[in-house]
């Protein structure tokens, strides 16, 4: 019988989830504010419903973002992103050797999860760039572009709201991109659901 043991708490269950339909809020409308025309033709939404519905989620993300922050500070779960020097490039390459062929051939995963280890070493890499460096400029150029007026006006030439605008876009592309590998390797359990199960009732399985 396969070992449980409880390892995602209600809040950040929670926070996940709210998370997970922001971004695809954030996702869909950002295309659509794209693509989109101002005579009402749209993409996914129209071009004005698209601005509304962006403006509202990216609050809200900002929101949970502080939440997400201040949780990891005050329940312990930042130590589960702390990163140690030690060794460390040498256990990213045999992470990803893994990833790219060992899984492939039946090999024991060389960083289980456990009570103690919640990340391998290349997903711990992905998700503090994601978390602590990616999301932040997301959200600080988004309100550049909101409030055009705090920007640099010009630099060598370009409007800052242009390097703004291209920096936003870019960030959310590369996220949008995390997103996909993140919810393929979810699929890498036992089963393809198994890890997904964690998400909802807090327990991980080992496999």
């Amino acid at each position: 019988m396969a070992k449980r043991f409880y390892l995602y708490p209600v809040w950040i269950r929670s926070w996940h989830l709210i998370n997970a339909i922001l971004f695809i809020i954030l996702i869909l409308t950002g295309l659509s504010m794209h693509y989109a025309s101002m005579d009402n033709r749209y993409f996914f939404f129209t071009f004005e419903s698209a601005v509304a519905w962006h403006n509202v989620a990216a609050f809200i993300l900002t929101a949970s973002y502080v939440f997400y922050v201040l949780g990891n500070i005050v329940t312990g779960n930042g130590k589960y992103y702390r990163i140690k020097r030690k060794k460390f490039m040498q256990k990213l390459v045999k992470q990803s050797v893994y990833y790219g062929y060992g899984m492939f051939k039946g090999e024991e995963h060389p960083f289980p999860v456990s009570e103690r280890r919640k990340f391998n070493p290349l997903q711990k890499l992905s998700y503090v760039l994601a978390m602590y460096v990616g999301l932040p400029v997301l959200i600080i150029s988004g309100f550049g572009l909101l409030f055009p007026e705090i920007l640099v006006g010009q630099f060598f030439g370009i409007s800052g709201l242009a390097y703004t605008s291209v920096l936003h876009a870019t960030m959310g592309f590369i996220l949008f991109i995390f997103m996909v590998i993140h919810i393929y390797t979810c699929t890498l359990g036992d089963k393809p659901s198994t890890l997904f199960k964690s998400m909802i009732d807090g327990y991980h399985e080992e496999h």
